[in-house]
């Protein structure tokens, strides 16, 4: 894999995980 097939992933990835910890807040903050 080239590096920039590497910094798509990480940045695909890094983003999913950022969507995830913000829906968990948002679920947390309702109770």
């Amino acid at each position: 894999m080239s590096i920039f097939e590497v910094f798509m992933i990480m940045f695909a990835f890094g983003t999913f995980i950022i969507g995830l910890l913000t829906l968990i807040e948002k679920m947390i903050n309702k109770k």
